[in-house]
Protein backbone atom coordinates (compact mmCIF):
# COMPACT_ATOMS: atom_id res chain seq x y z
CA UNK A 1 0.00 0.00 0.00
CA UNK A 2 1.26 3.35 -1.09
CA UNK A 3 1.97 6.32 1.97
CA UNK A 4 -1.08 8.26 2.22
CA UNK A 5 0.40 11.06 4.37
CA UNK A 6 2.87 13.01 1.56
CA UNK A 7 0.38 16.33 0.51
CA UNK A 8 0.07 16.63 -3.40
CA UNK A 9 -0.41 20.03 -4.89
CA UNK A 10 -4.31 19.64 -6.13
CA UNK A 11 -6.72 21.87 -3.58
CA UNK A 12 -9.06 19.77 -1.71
CA UNK A 13 -12.44 20.14 -2.17
CA UNK A 14 -12.61 23.57 -1.39
CA UNK A 15 -15.62 25.91 -2.39
CA UNK A 16 -14.21 27.45 -6.24
CA UNK A 17 -13.95 31.21 -5.90
CA UNK A 18 -16.76 31.27 -8.35
CA UNK A 19 -18.92 29.03 -6.37
CA UNK A 20 -18.47 31.65 -3.20
CA UNK A 21 -19.18 34.38 -5.06
CA UNK A 22 -22.79 32.74 -6.67
CA UNK A 23 -24.10 31.65 -2.95
CA UNK A 24 -23.40 35.54 -1.77
CA UNK A 25 -26.47 37.37 -2.19
CA UNK A 26 -24.59 40.86 -2.60
CA UNK A 27 -22.92 39.00 -6.29
CA UNK A 28 -25.32 36.21 -7.11
CA UNK A 29 -26.78 36.90 -10.54
CA UNK A 30 -30.34 37.71 -10.86
CA UNK A 31 -32.50 35.07 -12.40
CA UNK A 32 -36.25 34.52 -12.03
CA UNK A 33 -37.29 33.70 -8.52
CA UNK A 34 -37.35 29.53 -7.20
CA UNK A 35 -34.08 28.92 -10.30
CA UNK A 36 -31.47 27.14 -8.52
CA UNK A 37 -28.46 25.02 -8.36
CA UNK A 38 -27.99 22.01 -5.81
CA UNK A 39 -24.16 21.37 -5.79
CA UNK A 40 -23.10 18.31 -4.27
CA UNK A 41 -19.70 18.13 -2.10
CA UNK A 42 -17.44 16.01 -2.54
CA UNK A 43 -17.41 15.87 -6.15
CA UNK A 44 -14.59 15.97 -8.82
CA UNK A 45 -11.15 14.44 -8.23
CA UNK A 46 -9.89 11.99 -5.93
CA UNK A 47 -6.76 11.32 -4.45
CA UNK A 48 -6.01 8.38 -6.83
CA UNK A 49 -6.62 10.49 -10.08
CA UNK A 50 -5.16 13.34 -8.38
CA UNK A 51 -2.11 11.56 -7.83
CA UNK A 52 -2.15 9.74 -11.21
CA UNK A 53 -2.94 13.32 -12.96
CA UNK A 54 0.18 14.68 -11.06
CA UNK A 55 2.61 11.61 -11.78
CA UNK A 56 2.31 12.73 -15.67
CA UNK A 57 3.41 16.17 -15.34
CA UNK A 58 5.98 15.55 -13.11
CA UNK A 59 7.52 12.97 -15.18
CA UNK A 60 7.02 15.39 -18.11
CA UNK A 61 8.61 18.16 -16.29
CA UNK A 62 11.49 15.87 -15.24
CA UNK A 63 12.12 13.86 -17.94
CA UNK A 64 11.07 15.75 -20.78
CA UNK A 65 8.58 14.87 -23.60
CA UNK A 66 7.20 12.79 -24.79
CA UNK A 67 6.68 10.69 -22.31
CA UNK A 68 4.23 7.88 -22.88
CA UNK A 69 0.73 6.83 -21.10
CA UNK A 70 -0.26 3.26 -21.61
CA UNK A 71 -4.12 3.81 -22.13
CA UNK A 72 -5.79 6.81 -20.70
CA UNK A 73 -4.33 7.94 -17.05
CA UNK A 74 -8.12 8.54 -16.18
CA UNK A 75 -11.02 8.17 -17.78
CA UNK A 76 -11.71 11.98 -18.86
CA UNK A 77 -11.52 13.36 -21.92
CA UNK A 78 -10.44 16.89 -21.16
CA UNK A 79 -7.23 15.48 -18.86
CA UNK A 80 -6.22 13.73 -21.57
CA UNK A 81 -6.14 16.59 -23.92
CA UNK A 82 -4.72 18.64 -21.10
CA UNK A 83 -2.10 16.38 -20.83
CA UNK A 84 -1.35 15.55 -24.28
CA UNK A 85 -1.10 19.14 -25.06
CA UNK A 86 1.79 19.21 -22.25
CA UNK A 87 3.76 16.17 -24.21
CA UNK A 88 2.20 12.51 -22.83
CA UNK A 89 1.66 10.40 -25.60
CA UNK A 90 -1.34 8.19 -25.20
CA UNK A 91 -1.22 4.63 -26.41
CA UNK A 92 -3.22 1.40 -26.10
CA UNK A 93 -0.57 -1.27 -25.33
CA UNK A 94 2.92 -1.36 -24.26
CA UNK A 95 4.50 -2.57 -27.76
CA UNK A 96 3.95 0.98 -29.13
CA UNK A 97 5.94 2.71 -26.68
CA UNK A 98 9.68 2.89 -28.26
CA UNK A 99 12.26 0.61 -26.56
CA UNK A 100 13.96 2.09 -23.95
CA UNK A 101 11.32 5.15 -23.22
CA UNK A 102 9.58 6.10 -20.67
CA UNK A 103 5.89 5.09 -19.78
CA UNK A 104 3.03 5.15 -17.43
CA UNK A 105 0.89 2.95 -16.22
CA UNK A 106 -2.77 4.43 -15.69
CA UNK A 107 -4.64 4.90 -12.52
CA UNK A 108 -6.54 2.16 -13.01
CA UNK A 109 -3.68 -0.84 -12.67
CA UNK A 110 -2.17 -3.47 -15.12
CA UNK A 111 -1.87 -7.26 -14.85
CA UNK A 112 1.97 -8.62 -14.26
CA UNK A 113 1.62 -9.28 -17.70
CA UNK A 114 2.37 -5.98 -18.60
CA UNK A 115 5.01 -5.18 -16.44
CA UNK A 116 7.05 -8.22 -17.98
CA UNK A 117 6.29 -6.94 -21.60
CA UNK A 118 8.04 -3.62 -20.42
CA UNK A 119 10.71 -5.23 -18.72
CA UNK A 120 11.63 -6.77 -22.16
CA UNK A 121 11.49 -4.03 -24.01
CA UNK A 122 13.73 -2.27 -21.72
CA UNK A 123 11.17 0.61 -20.90
CA UNK A 124 11.31 3.00 -17.47
CA UNK A 125 8.04 2.28 -16.14
CA UNK A 126 6.20 4.70 -13.51
CA UNK A 127 3.19 3.00 -12.31
CA UNK A 128 0.27 5.34 -11.07
CA UNK A 129 -2.26 2.35 -10.08
CA UNK A 130 -4.42 3.77 -7.72
CA UNK A 131 -3.53 2.34 -4.19
CA UNK A 132 -6.88 1.67 -4.01
CA UNK A 133 -6.64 -0.32 -7.09
CA UNK A 134 -3.47 -2.07 -6.04
CA UNK A 135 -5.41 -3.32 -2.43
CA UNK A 136 -7.71 -5.60 -4.90
CA UNK A 137 -5.01 -6.94 -6.44
CA UNK A 138 -3.42 -7.90 -3.03
CA UNK A 139 -6.56 -9.59 -2.32
CA UNK A 140 -6.80 -11.13 -5.37
CA UNK A 141 -3.28 -12.44 -4.91
CA UNK A 142 -3.93 -13.47 -1.67
CA UNK A 143 -6.91 -15.16 -2.29
CA UNK A 144 -5.32 -17.00 -5.26
CA UNK A 145 -2.64 -17.95 -2.58
CA UNK A 146 -5.22 -19.91 -0.32
CA UNK A 147 -6.85 -21.91 -3.90
CA UNK A 148 -10.03 -20.17 -3.32
CA UNK A 149 -12.40 -19.01 -6.64
CA UNK A 150 -12.70 -15.38 -6.44
CA UNK A 151 -16.22 -13.85 -7.66
CA UNK A 152 -14.88 -10.29 -8.87
CA UNK A 153 -17.79 -8.09 -9.58
CA UNK A 154 -17.19 -5.59 -12.44
CA UNK A 155 -17.83 -5.01 -15.99
CA UNK A 156 -16.77 -7.24 -18.47
CA UNK A 157 -13.29 -4.71 -20.86
CA UNK A 158 -13.26 -2.28 -17.83
CA UNK A 159 -9.12 -1.79 -17.32
CA UNK A 160 -9.53 -2.13 -13.79
CA UNK A 161 -11.24 -5.19 -14.21
CA UNK A 162 -8.86 -6.55 -16.88
CA UNK A 163 -5.58 -5.53 -14.47
CA UNK A 164 -7.39 -7.18 -11.67
CA UNK A 165 -8.11 -10.45 -13.22
CA UNK A 166 -4.70 -10.80 -14.92
CA UNK A 167 -3.33 -10.92 -11.09
CA UNK A 168 -4.60 -14.42 -10.73
CA UNK A 169 -6.39 -15.43 -14.41
CA UNK A 170 -7.11 -18.97 -13.45
CA UNK A 171 -9.15 -18.38 -10.01
CA UNK A 172 -11.06 -15.51 -11.01
CA UNK A 173 -14.74 -15.71 -12.11
CA UNK A 174 -16.65 -11.88 -13.62
CA UNK A 175 -19.46 -11.22 -12.81
CA UNK A 176 -21.69 -8.23 -13.64
CA UNK A 177 -24.81 -8.31 -11.40
CA UNK A 178 -27.60 -10.38 -9.60
CA UNK A 179 -27.97 -12.73 -13.01
CA UNK A 180 -24.67 -13.85 -13.70
CA UNK A 181 -24.12 -14.09 -10.17
CA UNK A 182 -26.63 -16.69 -10.48
CA UNK A 183 -25.12 -19.05 -12.64
CA UNK A 184 -21.46 -18.21 -11.81
CA UNK A 185 -19.33 -22.25 -11.61
CA UNK A 186 -17.14 -22.91 -9.08
CA UNK A 187 -14.90 -25.86 -8.24
CA UNK A 188 -15.63 -25.92 -4.25
CA UNK A 189 -19.20 -23.68 -2.90
CA UNK A 190 -17.20 -23.65 0.34
CA UNK A 191 -14.11 -22.34 -0.63
CA UNK A 192 -15.12 -18.92 -2.29
CA UNK A 193 -14.62 -15.04 -2.28
CA UNK A 194 -15.44 -12.25 -3.81
CA UNK A 195 -13.89 -8.66 -4.88
CA UNK A 196 -15.25 -5.80 -6.61
CA UNK A 197 -14.14 -3.10 -9.12
CA UNK A 198 -13.58 -0.02 -7.32
CA UNK A 199 -16.33 2.26 -9.12
CA UNK A 200 -19.24 0.09 -8.90
CA UNK A 201 -22.79 1.50 -7.76
CA UNK A 202 -22.38 0.76 -4.09
CA UNK A 203 -26.21 -0.48 -3.76
CA UNK A 204 -26.32 -2.55 -6.59
CA UNK A 205 -23.04 -4.14 -5.61
CA UNK A 206 -24.47 -4.98 -2.45
CA UNK A 207 -27.33 -6.45 -4.07
CA UNK A 208 -24.86 -8.68 -6.12
CA UNK A 209 -22.70 -9.57 -2.91
CA UNK A 210 -26.16 -11.13 -1.17
CA UNK A 211 -26.76 -13.01 -4.31
CA UNK A 212 -23.76 -14.71 -4.07
CA UNK A 213 -24.52 -15.37 -0.27
CA UNK A 214 -27.23 -16.96 -1.04
CA UNK A 215 -25.14 -19.75 -3.00
CA UNK A 216 -22.37 -19.93 -1.23
CA UNK A 217 -23.06 -19.47 2.41
CA UNK A 218 -19.26 -19.52 3.57
CA UNK A 219 -18.35 -16.67 1.17
CA UNK A 220 -15.61 -14.72 1.65
CA UNK A 221 -14.79 -11.17 1.15
CA UNK A 222 -11.71 -7.98 1.75
CA UNK A 223 -11.39 -6.87 5.07
CA UNK A 224 -12.67 -3.89 3.79
CA UNK A 225 -15.09 -2.72 0.96
CA UNK A 226 -13.38 -2.51 -2.35
CA UNK A 227 -15.99 0.46 -3.77
CA UNK A 228 -13.23 3.30 -3.06
CA UNK A 229 -14.22 6.25 -0.55
CA UNK A 230 -14.70 8.46 -3.31
CA UNK A 231 -16.85 6.69 -5.45
CA UNK A 232 -19.48 5.76 -1.92
CA UNK A 233 -19.15 9.59 -0.78
CA UNK A 234 -19.90 10.52 -4.70
CA UNK A 235 -22.46 8.61 -4.69
CA UNK A 236 -24.25 9.80 -1.45
CA UNK A 237 -23.55 13.36 -2.16
CA UNK A 238 -25.93 12.54 -5.49
CA UNK A 239 -28.73 11.01 -3.46
CA UNK A 240 -28.73 14.48 -1.19
CA UNK A 241 -28.90 16.80 -4.36
CA UNK A 242 -31.44 14.32 -6.59
CA UNK A 243 -34.35 13.88 -4.20
CA UNK A 244 -35.19 17.95 -4.59
CA UNK A 245 -33.77 18.22 -8.55
CA UNK A 246 -36.01 18.28 -11.46
CA UNK A 247 -32.87 17.53 -13.27
CA UNK A 248 -29.44 16.53 -12.34
CA UNK A 249 -26.21 17.02 -14.60
CA UNK A 250 -23.26 14.73 -14.27
CA UNK A 251 -20.11 16.21 -15.12
CA UNK A 252 -18.11 13.29 -16.61
CA UNK A 253 -16.89 10.89 -19.38
CA UNK A 254 -19.06 8.16 -20.84
CA UNK A 255 -15.93 5.57 -20.23
CA UNK A 256 -15.92 6.53 -16.63
CA UNK A 257 -17.86 3.57 -15.07
CA UNK A 258 -18.08 6.04 -11.86
CA UNK A 259 -19.53 9.18 -13.62
CA UNK A 260 -21.65 7.09 -15.37
CA UNK A 261 -22.80 5.38 -12.20
CA UNK A 262 -23.41 8.60 -10.84
CA UNK A 263 -26.61 9.31 -13.25
CA UNK A 264 -27.93 5.73 -12.47
CA UNK A 265 -27.90 6.84 -8.74
CA UNK A 266 -29.36 10.16 -9.18
CA UNK A 267 -32.80 8.57 -10.94
CA UNK A 268 -32.93 5.69 -8.53
CA UNK A 269 -32.41 8.38 -5.95
CA UNK A 270 -35.91 10.44 -7.36
CA UNK A 271 -34.31 13.02 -9.84
CA UNK A 272 -36.81 13.83 -12.33
CA UNK A 273 -34.06 13.33 -14.99
CA UNK A 274 -30.21 12.86 -14.85
CA UNK A 275 -27.78 13.03 -17.85
CA UNK A 276 -24.42 12.83 -17.89
CA UNK A 277 -22.04 15.60 -20.05
CA UNK A 278 -18.13 15.93 -20.61
CA UNK A 279 -18.81 19.55 -21.05
CA UNK A 280 -21.27 22.79 -21.49
CA UNK A 281 -21.09 21.79 -25.48
CA UNK A 282 -23.18 18.77 -24.50
CA UNK A 283 -25.84 20.40 -22.64
CA UNK A 284 -29.03 20.38 -24.41
CA UNK A 285 -31.04 22.98 -23.29
CA UNK A 286 -34.15 21.53 -24.21
CA UNK A 287 -33.70 20.04 -20.77
CA UNK A 288 -34.27 22.62 -18.92
CA UNK A 289 -38.51 22.83 -19.87
CA UNK A 290 -40.28 23.38 -16.63
CA UNK A 291 -36.86 22.77 -14.09
CA UNK A 292 -36.45 25.07 -11.41
CA UNK A 293 -34.39 22.70 -9.57
CA UNK A 294 -30.84 21.83 -11.01
CA UNK A 295 -28.35 19.40 -9.16
CA UNK A 296 -24.70 19.38 -9.91
CA UNK A 297 -22.11 17.32 -9.80
CA UNK A 298 -19.04 15.38 -11.36
CA UNK A 299 -17.21 12.16 -11.58
CA UNK A 300 -13.81 11.13 -9.67
CA UNK A 301 -11.83 11.92 -12.65
CA UNK A 302 -12.79 15.37 -13.31
CA UNK A 303 -11.58 19.05 -12.97
CA UNK A 304 -13.42 21.27 -11.25
CA UNK A 305 -12.89 24.00 -13.55
CA UNK A 306 -15.62 21.87 -15.85
CA UNK A 307 -17.93 22.26 -13.04
CA UNK A 308 -17.30 25.84 -12.39
CA UNK A 309 -17.99 26.22 -16.61
CA UNK A 310 -21.23 24.49 -15.94
CA UNK A 311 -21.94 26.97 -12.90
CA UNK A 312 -21.61 29.83 -15.13
CA UNK A 313 -23.99 28.19 -18.32
CA UNK A 314 -26.56 27.84 -15.32
CA UNK A 315 -26.19 31.16 -14.16
CA UNK A 316 -26.48 32.87 -17.76
CA UNK A 317 -29.99 31.27 -17.73
CA UNK A 318 -31.13 32.43 -14.88
CA UNK A 319 -30.00 29.29 -11.99
CA UNK A 320 -28.00 31.70 -10.26
CA UNK A 321 -28.80 31.11 -6.29
CA UNK A 322 -26.67 28.22 -6.00
CA UNK A 323 -26.75 26.12 -2.96
CA UNK A 324 -23.54 23.23 -2.00
CA UNK A 325 -25.08 20.58 -0.36
CA UNK A 326 -22.02 18.90 1.62
CA UNK A 327 -22.62 14.80 3.03
CA UNK A 328 -18.83 14.30 3.64
CA UNK A 329 -15.21 15.73 3.45
CA UNK A 330 -12.71 14.14 2.29
CA UNK A 331 -8.56 15.04 3.46
CA UNK A 332 -6.95 11.05 2.05
CA UNK A 333 -3.92 11.83 0.33
CA UNK A 334 -1.59 9.54 -1.81
CA UNK A 335 2.30 10.04 -2.44
CA UNK A 336 3.66 10.10 -5.86
CA UNK A 337 5.03 6.67 -6.86
CA UNK A 338 8.06 5.81 -5.37
CA UNK A 339 10.27 5.53 -8.59
CA UNK A 340 8.97 8.80 -9.54
CA UNK A 341 9.52 10.65 -6.11
CA UNK A 342 13.23 8.72 -6.41
CA UNK A 343 14.47 10.13 -9.69
CA UNK A 344 12.80 13.77 -7.97
CA UNK A 345 15.30 13.84 -5.34
CA UNK A 346 17.92 13.05 -7.17
CA UNK A 347 17.42 15.60 -9.75
CA UNK A 348 16.42 18.07 -6.91
CA UNK A 349 12.97 18.15 -7.68
CA UNK A 350 10.37 19.17 -4.78
CA UNK A 351 7.14 17.02 -5.17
Amino acid sequence: MAEVTVALRRSRQRCPRSLVDMTDTAHRPSGPAGKQVLVAKPRGYCAGVDRAVITVEKALELYGAPVYVRKQIVHNAHVVRTLEGKGAVFVDETEQVPEGATVVFSAHGVAPTVHAEARERGLKTIDATCPLVTKVHVEAKRFAAEELDIVLIGHEGHEEVVGTTGQAPERIHLVDGVEEAAQVQVRDPSRVAYLSQTTLSVDETSVTVEALRERFPLLQGPPSADICYATQNRQVAVKAIATGADLVLVVGSRNSSNSVRLVEVALDAGAGAAHLIDDVSEIDEAWFEGVRTVGLTSGASVPEELVEQTMHWLAERGFGDVHEVESAQEHLLFALPPELRRDMRAAGMKG
